[in-house]
């Protein structure tokens, strides 16, 4: 069986690197699908698709996963009724998906695909929106997110990156 799991993965984190490993007990193959691939530079999505996607692809490497997942960003449509139709046509089929979001979970229980909602891991700390707070205030973050992102975050200069981009924003 092959899964999906849809995010932003703003940015990948150790929450995530478990969820992954989990699922991996389950299925044969696992699409990892990043969602909203086509926004960055802003403080809520402050990194690229490619970005997140090097993200991934290290943090997964660095963990000895290398098989049985495949990476896929997935652009948002803006339009919820044909969504499910547009990442489908992006990635390898699946027979199930993987979210803890409610709308993604709608939009594919109504096409008929099996939703499950994965398991959470200390999610006060392992959370995009907690992370990207305290990269802004200039607290701890690093130990939340595996090494290859903290490597990846520094090369991209994404810690300066999103500092200059909240000083337009409200946080």
């Amino acid at each position: 069986m092959r899964g999906l799991l849809i995010g932003r993965f703003q940015p990948f984190h150790n929450g995530h690197l478990y969820v992954v490993k989990e699922i991996l007990k389950e299925v044969d193959e696992l699409v990892i699908a990043i969602g909203s691939s086509q926004r960055s530079h802003t403080v809520e999505n402050p990194f690229t698709g490619g970005e997140r996607l090097m993200m991934i692809a290290k943090s997964l490497a660095e963990n000895g996963v290398v098989k049985r997942r495949y990476i896929i960003p997935i652009p948002d449509m803006d339009n919820n009724s044909i969504w499910v139709s547009h990442v489908r046509s992006l990635t390898p089929p699946f027979e199930k998906v993987y979210s803890g979001n409610t709308l993604v979970k709608r939009l594919f229980l109504e096409v008929g695909v099996k939703v499950t909602t994965p398991p959470l891991y200390n999610r006060e700390e392992y959370s995009g929106t907690e992370i990207r707070a305290r990269i802004l205030k200039g607290g701890p973050w690093e130990g939340l997110v595996p090494k290859a992102v903290v490597e990846v975050i520094r090369e991209v200069d994404g810690v300066r990156r999103m500092r200059d981009l909240s000083k337009g924003d409200k946080i």
